[in-house]
């Protein structure tokens, strides 16, 4: 097959469909558009978050065997029209599964023990002990929203813990030895701790917002590895600032995509609740790199690798 490369990834990736007999086009400097123009060439296509395909992208593709995202979600895909056209999909959830688990772990613990506040106060020259007096995660009901390949992962990572590990999902018979699936009424009564897992839908758009915050019958902490769009900034900050969220570990925000940046530059308005989320000294942030690790960035292009040579071994 001739296979265009949208972006750049770990080098095996095309060395191993090179081995399998396939022809790669690297098109990383290439716009959509060029891309677009010249789609009807290739057999399939390999992206990672550059662009959507959409309708007329698959429609302009008429020999489009396959489309691999390299990355957990399909959601840069129209997925009802190419499964229409018969586009096969692949994506790579389980080449970032466990750096994802790490790095929810980490932002759990370093909430807990307030290590991002404690480390820029040691740097002033404050030593501040008992302000920043830790909560030891023993003891405590971690709640798991979406229970695939990344909730799964941060369950494995909770064990030795000795927390209880409850999951909610969609989907029905998901749990297994590290976490017990429950109701979302069980859920919101029991959890200490709410991380999220789940893929971006239309259900999970918006989905931690006031309401959803204020059905939990305790304070809790969140952590938001997955989407930014599933949680409503404006609230979490007011539920940050009433004590109805103790505290919140952020690898996502609702502001991202192209013009997150931008929120940054001289000039730029940035939404009031994104300036009040960066000064709160229980927030933990990072820039959407929780999958992104230097084994993941291996593991990613591997997967995808094996999956497509799998497919079309036959050929």
């Amino acid at each position: 097959m001739i296979i265009l490369h949208a972006d750049s990834n770990h080098p095996t990736l095309i060395q191993q469909l090179e081995a399998a007999g396939h022809h790669n086009i690297e098109a990383y400097d290439q716009s959509e558009q060029e891309i677009l123009e010249n789609q009807h060439l290739y057999d399939g296509i390999v992206i990672r978050s550059r662009f959507h395909i959409g309708k007329a992208f698959l429609d302009a593709a008429p020999n489009l065997k396959f489309i691999a995202r390299v990355g957990a979600g399909l959601e840069s895909i129209d997925v009802e029209h190419a499964e229409k056209r018969g586009v096969k999909l692949f994506s790579a959830p389980e080449g970032n599964r466990n750096a994802v688990g790490e790095h929810a772990l980490g932002m759990l613990l370093s909430l807990f023990n307030k290590l991002n506040q404690a480390d820029r106060q040691v740097r002033e020259g404050l030593w501040y002990r008992e302000a920043n007096r830790g909560v030891e995660l023993e003891g405590k009901t971690v709640g798991i929203i979406g229970y695939g390949n990344m909730g799964k992962s941060f369950a494995k990572k909770l064990q030795g813990f000795y927390v209880k590990v409850l999951c909610f999902d969609i989907l029905e018979g998901v749990g297994d030895e590290y976490a017990e699936q429950v109701s979302l009424e069980e859920f919101r009564r029991e959890c200490d701790v709410v991380s999220l897992h789940t893929p971006w839908t239309p259900e999970t758009n918006r989905m931690v917002d006031k309401d959803f915050i204020a059905a939990f019958a305790k304070p809790f902490w969140l952590l938001n590895t997955a989407r930014g769009k599933s949680v409503v900034t404006e609230d979490l900050v007011a539920a940050l600032q009433s004590g109805k969220i103790l505290g919140a570990g952020l690898d996502v925000l609702e502001y991202e995509k192209g013009s997150f940046e931008s929120l940054f530059s001289e000039g730029a308005e940035m939404p009031q609740a994104l300036q009040e989320l960066l000064v709160m000294p229980n927030v933990l942030l990072s820039p959407h790199v929780a999958g992104w690790t230097v084994e993941s960035h291996r593991k990613l292009a591997d997967t995808i690798a094996h999956k497509i040579t799998d497919h079309f071994k036959d050929l």
